[in-house]
């Protein structure tokens, strides 16, 4: 049985979005998804601004999904900001990538990324890396308590 907080995609690319979407519905991840499709936007996601001003910021999601080549504000800058915030800094972040590139990689940990997946390049993979995850993170994975959560 997951938790059934929500989970932030933050992705540019809407075969991916797709992709994603229909990969956690087959493997029967019913928690709600927020896809946001830049990084202003998941930066205004995590803090509750511009277009997400009426959000309650102390509601975080269970996990977010980065895609690193952002419009506006790349990945790495948005990983940057959640972690340099008390009011975030404990939330799981996934960063997704297509890229294999060491320095990609070494620079994702650096920041503060709590995972590095690849993304997978066919839809059966996908299936299978939703159910994995939505295995782990929304199941096996013990987030800090809430009184410490967003502190």
């Amino acid at each position: 049985m997951s938790r059934r907080g929500t989970i932030l995609l933050v992705e540019d690319n809407p075969d991916d979005i797709e992709l994603t979407l229909m990969a956690f519905a087959r493997s029967r991840v019913t928690n709600e998804i927020i896809v946001v499709k830049d990084g202003q936007e998941a930066v205004d996601y995590m803090f509750g601004l511009g277009s997400h001003a009426g959000r309650d910021p102390a509601r975080m999601p269970e996990v977010v999904l980065l895609d690193l080549n952002l419009p506006k504000i790349d990945g790495l800058d948005v990983l940057r900001r959640i972690r340099a915030d008390a009011r975030t800094r404990r939330v799981p972040v996934v960063v997704l990538s297509s890229s294999r590139e060491h320095q990609d990689i070494v620079r994702s940990y650096d920041f503060g990324a709590n995972s590095f997946v690849q993304k997978p390049v066919d839809f059966s993979q996908f299936v299978e890396w939703a159910r994995q995850l939505g295995s782990y993170w929304l199941v096996l994975n013990e987030p800090p308590p809430p009184s410490v959560r967003n502190v």
